[in-house]
């Protein structure tokens, strides 16, 4: 379906609006939770990790899987998590996503070995990877009319940003109140309230897949070939970009995605139809998301070492300093998502990715005796608000004229692009900052100190001209209007929640 033929007059946008009613208000506020969720424990556990490395005996090497084992079966089961929402029904895919999520939390907080752990977080992500793309799809699926649909998807992109800053937050409050083993206890009172509210505000749907005609080998190479993925880029970092393994492991990567494709291609009933990358708009959307978050998102990562190795700040000292944005992410996408109707999406996520840029280069001149008022708070609360415009707008022209039977799968699409984005711009970053330091050090001019925060700085800096490529990217996307929005309110909703 074109998105050009949305159009809802004003007078029934009006009166089809869910979000006049509290039943509206508490699926939004559902939704939003469960999102929290997935986005609080891609940074929570960061500041907790020197305990968990003394009270569970990890090695240096190991310790990194405590992270990066939630962000590998994460990214790698987003599309399948998507599409498994499309054909068996969101609140199942949601309410299976939450049992599995909170149980391999409870595990992990009571994991007494470095391996259990570690299984516990792949566990989580396999979680996390069926819940983020049933809660998006939830939320375009039941919110149709265009102020209903703008102002849900600004509250979830606000969120989204707010998860990130608050999991470090909740990490140093954690870590050093009752101790490690609740940040990832917390997450089990969240998904019972989630799981609570599944039920009591969600509609059962039908199943629309028969599992005699399931592409079971479409979903093994997806699957494998996003993992694989996922996997080099994380490790790149350590093993070495022109290393023989990581090539290895891209090449096989790309060939096993590359056969998915000619597989979806030539089956009857594919596990992602490729028909959706024909909704205009949606690989321009996803592309931006993923150059964004690859600017982004390695933000915390170096911030968050400044803070602690060079201003010597405690844990809650540096969950504190990052307050001010999530007020950023939370005007930002308030205002901008009621920007769309009358301007589009594109001009916001332009004007957004450049003062978000300029966020991240105040931030990247950064000093080895900085003060947290001088150096770390406008470039915090500028590049905030810049890209909960950027976010916002993704969000919204990515999710725009895509039927409701394709909604987890456009959902999946774009997380996947910011998992990969996460990944990515971490590995490319860390080895720019990593060079700079060396090369400082090595001339012996700088302190240990000055020398990583120059580093920091420089992979900053590069931060900022990805944002900048990012707002170049989206010079190619449409510009969703009001009138290129929901599907017309007559039709049958794909959650019939408003009785």
């Amino acid at each position: 379906m074109n998105a050009e033929a949305y159009a809802v007059a004003p007078e029934k946008a009006r009166e089809a609006s869910l979000l006049s009613t509290r039943r509206g208000v508490a699926i939004l506020l559902l939704l939003s939770l469960v999102q929290f969720m997935d986005i609080l424990d891609a940074s929570i556990l960061n500041i907790a990790l020197p305990s968990i490395k003394d009270d569970l005996g990890f090695s240096q090497q190991g310790l990194q899987w405590v992270v990066n084992g939630y962000i590998l079966t994460y990214g790698g089961f987003l599309l399948l998590g998507g599409r498994m929402a499309d054909l068996l029904g969101r609140r199942l895919v949601l309410v299976s996503g939450l049992v599995l999520f909170a149980g391999a939390s409870l595990t992990g907080g009571l994991a007494h070995s470095s391996s259990l752990l570690v299984g516990a977080r792949f566990a989580q992500g396999m979680g996390a990877a069926m819940l983020s793309p049933a809660a998006l799809s939830t939320l375009t699926s039941t919110f149709r009319s265009t102020r209903d649909r703008n102002t849900a998807l600004g509250v979830w992109a606000a969120v989204s940003g707010i998860g990130g800053a608050a999991g470090v937050l909740f990490g140093g409050l954690l870590t050093e109140g009752p101790g490690w083993r609740w940040v990832l206890f917390v997450n089990i009172p969240f998904s019972a309230v989630a799981l609570v509210g599944a039920f009591l505000l969600l509609e059962r749907e039908r199943m629309t897949a028969r599992l005699a005609s399931f592409d079971a080998l479409g979903a093994l190479l997806v699957t494998g070939g996003m993992l694989l993925l996922v996997y080099a880029l994380v490790k790149a970092p350590d093993v070495g970009w022109g290393a023989t393994r990581t090539i290895a492991e891209l090449a096989v990567a790309g060939l096993t995605l590359a056969g998915f494709v000619v597989n979806e291609l030539r089956v009857k009933n594919p596990l992602v139809p490729l028909s959706i990358l024909r909704v205009k708009g949606i690989a321009v959307a996803d592309a931006t998301q993923l150059i964004a978050v690859a600017g982004f998102l390695p933000m915390f990562f170096f911030l968050t070492l400044y803070m602690q190795t060079v201003l010597h700040y405690s844990p809650i000292q540096t969950g504190l300093a990052y307050l001010p944005l999530t007020g950023g992410f939370i005007i930002a996408a308030s205002i901008c998502s009621q920007l769309f109707a009358r301007i589009g999406t594109k001009p916001v996520i332009l004007v957004g990715a450049v003062v978000a840029a300029g966020g991240l280069y105040w931030l990247s001149r950064i000093a080895a005796d900085g003060s947290y008022l001088s150096d770390l708070l406008p470039g915090l609360l500028v590049s905030s608000i810049g890209l909960g415009g950027v976010f916002t707008g993704v969000t919204t022209a990515a999710n725009a004229g895509v039927e409701a039977e394709q909604a987890g799968l456009a959902a999946g699409l774009l997380n996947t692009g910011q998992q990969l984005g996460a990944a990515l711009g971490l590995a490319i970053l860390s080895a720019l900052a990593t060079a700079r330091t060396n090369s400082l050090l090595d001339g012996g001019h700088d302190t240990v100190a000055q020398a990583a925060t120059h580093g920091y700085g420089r992979a900053l800096l590069a931060g900022a001209f990805l944002v900048i490529a990012a707002g170049a990217v989206a010079l190619l996307s449409r510009n969703t209007r009001e009138t290129q929005t929901a599907p017309a309110v007559e039709e049958e909703p794909a959650l019939d929640l408003a009785a």
